[in-house]
């Protein structure tokens, strides 16, 4: 049921606004995520901050207005906006990681769907320094200023800022860059290319999100592409009878292929995204991949039955996620706090900080993975898919068999 859904958004909402939510050195009107809860004075102080976090606690926080708009969301949403500004301490360009930059691009370009909110400024000058990095021998973004290391990280959420943003043959190149070089022998997306001496080395790593952000470029490429073939994105019969782009139809292939792949080798039997991912950065891993997953439910085209069954197993990934992680929660003050693995079940965080002995002691201290913020976004935004995919399945239940959502 979508109330289920809503209702569980919600409370993760709420989880982080009152374990996370603070201003920025007492300042007014500022808002950020402390990076850790329980907080240490470090913490609360915002010497670590943690710039793309913020960029997907600001995603998230739209993503609660876009489903219900109220004027303590638009202001929290204002004043986290400003809190990024503020601690950033400096243009918003400063930034000297690119995958940074194009997270916080995106969040902010949303932040203009929210009613009575207005893009900040800064997003226009951050936009155009994150196009300005393209390398111009590679034809790709580097990871930072000054590397030589190119990743899907960087490439795909700026891959998808571009597509939105009306910058679409720089869209296409990069996300050309990364089908051509970067998939894997199961289909899956790795890391990147670190260029060497002796030539281009990959990092075969595989990260969730990475499979995410690909999604997310294909998606944004082939509806832009439909728009400028005079084929509408709304109106389904429209999809069916008019001639079809064949650069669209390559990208939505290579999302049918990259849905199946992570459904056999990033999910288990029964659908559950059960990729490792710990804590720190890679705490928001899995909830990356279940954002665009949940794009991909609603919003690829339903124009043949290959893509309905990929609608279908991006949805069910979605779904099932959130059933796990909701069901393996523990509750504080009536609160959720999620786990890192979506199929185990949260550990309590412990508080720990710089004590008299120094770094001797926090060595010595089991670490929580729960205790991150990044942990808990991540859950915060499968809620928030899920919500998304429940909304539009309940309007179309035919499109949808098996399991209620």
């Amino acid at each position: 049921m979508l109330d289920k859904w809503v209702n569980r958004a919600d409370l993760a909402e709420s989880a982080i606004n009152e374990r996370h939510s603070a201003r920025v050195w007492g300042m007014p009107r500022t808002n950020l995520g402390y990076v850790a809860w329980p907080a240490n004075a470090k913490e609360k102080l915002f010497v670590h901050w943690h710039y793309w976090w913020q960029a997907h606690y600001l995603d998230c926080l739209i993503d609660a207005a876009r489903r219900r708009t109220t004027k303590a969301r638009r202001d929290r949403i204002r004043h986290t906006m400003r809190g990024i500004a503020v601690r950033n301490v400096g243009k918003l360009t400063a930034n000297k990681y690119y995958d940074d930059k194009a997270w916080l691009a995106l969040a902010m370009g949303r932040s203009g769907r929210v009613r009575k909110i207005r893009v900040p400024k800064a997003l226009k000058p951050l936009e155009s320094n994150i196009v300005a990095g393209i390398d111009s021998l590679t034809g790709v973004l580097p990871w930072r200023s000054g590397e030589t290391f190119y990743n899907v990280p960087s490439n795909g959420p700026a891959a998808i800022m571009m597509a939105r943003t009306d910058r679409l043959e720089q869209a296409i190149s990069i996300t050309d860059w990364i089908f051509d070089n970067l998939i894997d022998m199961d289909g899956l997306v790795m890391d990147g290319l670190r260029m060497r001496m002796h030539g281009p080395e990959l990092v075969r790593n595989i990260h969730p999100y990475c499979q995410g952000v690909a999604l997310g470029a294909c998606l944004e490429i082939a509806l832009k592409l439909r728009e400028r073939s005079g084929v509408s994105t709304t109106d389904v019969g429209s999809w069916r009878d008019a001639d079809k782009s064949e650069d669209s139809l390559r990208y939505i292939a290579h999302i049918r292929a990259l849905v199946d792949s992570i459904s056999r080798h990033m999910a288990n039997p029964h659908g559950v995204i059960d990729w490792d991912t710990g804590d720190g950065d890679g705490g928001l891993f899995k909830g990356i991949l279940a954002r665009y997953l949940a794009d991909v439910a609603v919003r690829l085209p339903d124009d043949s039955a290959a893509n309905r069954e990929t609608r279908k197993k991006a949805a069910r990934m979605v779904i099932e996620s959130a059933e796990s992680v909701w069901n393996h929660r523990l509750e504080v003050d009536g609160l959720p706090v999620f786990a890192t693995d979506w199929t185990a079940d949260a550990r309590l965080p412990q508080n720990f900080g710089i004590g008299s002995s120094g770094i001797n002691e926090i060595v010595s201290v089991v670490r929580v993975d729960e205790r991150d913020l990044s942990v808990q976004l991540s859950g915060w935004m499968l809620m928030e898919a899920a919500a998304k995919v429940a909304e539009y399945v309940t309007g179309n239940r035919d499109e949808f068999t098996g399991r209620s959502v």
